[in-house]
């Protein structure tokens, strides 16, 4: 399984955003009501990368647009990162869900095939954004890019070394839906926050 033979060489950002609705590298796509691009600038310096869209993103096409979009904003808010400054995306293109409980999809991770499959995509987008700074926010993200040997309870808030495909800073924090999902979100908020701004740092924006 492999996204690559669907991405148009030359493509820009607008004509990859196209071409992704088309992909047929992986069977995703079958379940899902269309595939969600990552949007914001080409010049951005920073590149945030989550693990796949969820039930929201999905029905609206755009990263980050639900419940973990706006912990996400939050966080960037409070770190002193402006959203609109950054590129956003997901490590897998197309929404991956088990069952529906009366109205709501379940989310479902990604095999590692399947993010695999798709990182063709997520190549492209950091070849021609050329951020300074990655941001993951959890293990299949980060392992995404940084190999399955990535262990999110060891390196997050570390700055850490990209080399593949383009070569910047990497800083992995947990996701925000795991927040969400947390006993205390107080305090789970509290480290994503602190990761965050180990990230402004980087950017000289802290």
């Amino acid at each position: 399984m492999s996204a690559a033979e669907h991405i148009p060489a030359g493509a820009n950002l607008f004509e990859l955003r196209s071409a992704v609705q088309s992909c047929r590298g992986c069977d995703l796509y079958r379940g899902a009501t269309q595939a969600v691009f990552g949007e914001g600038p080409e010049t951005a310096r920073a590149v945030v990368v989550g693990e796949q869209p969820g039930d929201q993103e999905d029905r609206q096409g755009r990263p980050f647009v639900g419940p973990a979009g706006r912990v996400l904003d939050r966080g960037l808010v409070e770190a002193g990162i402006d959203r609109g400054t950054v590129y956003v995306t997901n490590s897998t293109k197309h929404f991956k869900f088990t069952q529906q409980r009366g109205k709501r999809r379940l989310h479902q991770k990604p095999t590692r095939g399947e993010v695999m499959a798709c990182r063709p995509w997520l190549e492209a987008e950091l070849r021609l954004v050329q951020p300074e700074l990655v941001v993951c926010l959890g293990a299949t993200a980060a392992q995404a890019l940084l190999g399955p040997s990535f262990r999110i309870t060891k390196e997050r808030g570390a700055v850490l070394r990209l080399e593949d495909p383009w070569p910047a800073q990497l800083v992995a924090t947990i996701h925000p839906s795991a927040i969400l999902r947390a006993d205390d979100r107080e305090q789970a908020y509290r480290g994503f926050l602190a990761d965050l701004e180990v990230a402004a740092g980087v950017l000289g924006v802290a």
